[in-house]
């Protein structure tokens, strides 16, 4: 494990859900402290087990060295990501720095293997660069520089042998960053169970689509709407965009970024909470579905009380649709989906551009429920 000064103080935890959870660092911390230590040892030409730097936050973090191997021209080791209590792809890898004395007194900085190259537009780093983003680069650097002092340099090399594998659990393939991870960490730290790091991933991958020029967009809630717009509806891939829990903030982002047309697909478990202004669809943060459902069905009219009970007492938006199914009440699904369409334009509607918004719904169980738009329409628009 990685030490921490006041390794017992509150500010190395964060609480979630009542369970007092670790916070680790960064890739970009974990390949500071393999840099600084390859430089000492390449400096020095001794052998050191430890190393102590700063986050880019300014929080010092010690970690244990790895497989450190040095000569008069250069030097290798390596340091194990450490992500706390966070369920990250990367926790666990060993993420190496080698360093070779360079022919200026210049600091160059480099991905090797195991380490994301970018190939499209919209991220922090250009085309064809390393995926070692601008806040890690820039404090592996100072540390660096801190090290040699004004008069030496060094050729960088950040390496993850494990990287390119471990890269297909992260969001780098649909990013555009092929061949390994990425350096990342605006503050050097990682917060478990963060919100913030997974709304900016959705973000990126966002402008990447505005970049390479697209004004519309598919969202959907998770895998379950991704294999049913490809699927069921035939819609493209490349169009689509995983927007998990977070509508409300990634329907800011549509408008902020500049698009015109969004099509949301989802199940109606998850966005039935949106026809009724509920945002954030997390089960943490609301879940009314089944006072959605039955407010729904009693504007209708002519509902029995009881039938509504039943609604009401469900444990599940599968039971809800076989119950409303059995009784003939699937008009209820379209009435939601307009209200669907109706609350999302609400809430862009301050804003420019003008956003027009588009939605269908789906069960697991039976398939396509509504849209507000015909599905013939649809799969020509959006194809």
């Amino acid at each position: 494990m990685v030490a921490t000064n006041n390794i017992g103080s509150e500010e190395n935890y964060v609480y979630y859900n009542g369970r007092k959870l670790r916070k680790g660092f960064t890739t970009g911390t974990t390949a500071t402290a393999a840099t600084v230590a390859a430089i000492r040892a390449l400096k020095n030409q001794k052998a050191l087990s430890q190393i102590t730097v700063l986050a880019a936050n300014g929080q010092a973090a010690t970690f244990p060295v790895v497989d450190l191997k040095f000569n008069s021209q250069s030097a290798s080791c390596a340091v194990k990501k450490d992500g706390g209590d966070d369920q990250d792809a990367t926790d666990g890898i060993l993420i190496y720095s080698h360093v070779t004395w360079s022919q200026d007194n210049q600091i160059h900085l480099d991905g090797g293997r195991g380490i994301g190259r970018v190939t499209q537009k919209g991220l922090a780093n250009k085309p064809g660069t390393a995926a070692i983003n601008p806040t890690p680069r820039k404090v592996i650097k100072q540390a660096a520089r801190q090290e040699l002092g004004i008069n030496l340099g060094v050729d960088i090399i950040i390496s993850a042998p494990a990287g390119e594998e471990v890269a297909k659990l992260t969001y780098n393939p649909k990013l555009g960053i092929v061949g390994g991870i990425s350096i990342l960490g605006t503050s050097g730290i990682v917060t478990p169970m963060s919100e913030s790091s997974w709304k900016n991933s959705i973000s990126i991958e966002m402008n990447i689509h505005r970049q390479r020029g697209d004004k519309e967009i598919i969202l959907t809630p998770g895998n379950y709407g991704e294999d049913f717009a490809c699927q069921k509806l035939g819609l493209p891939l490349e169009k689509q965009v995983q927007m998990s829990n977070f509508v409300g903030y990634v329907l800011k982002e549509v408008q902020r970024l500049g698009f015109e047309k969004v099509l949301l697909v989802g199940d109606l478990g998850k966005l039935i909470k949106v026809s009724a202004g509920i945002f954030s669809t997390h089960s943490k943060d609301a879940d009314a579905r089944a006072e959605i459902m039955v407010a729904n069905l009693a504007l209708m009219g002519g509902i029995p009380v009881a039938f509504l009970r039943k609604i009401y007492n469900s444990l599940t938006t599968i039971s809800m649709v076989d119950l409303i199914n059995q009784a003939g009440y699937q008009k209820v699904y379209q009435i939601i989906v307009d209200k669907i369409k109706q609350r999302c334009e609400k809430l862009l509607a301050h804003r420019k551009p003008k956003v027009q918004v588009e939605a269908v719904i789906f069960s697991q169980s039976i398939g396509f429920l509504a849209a507000t738009k015909p599905l013939s329409k649809i799969k020509e628009e959006w194809q």
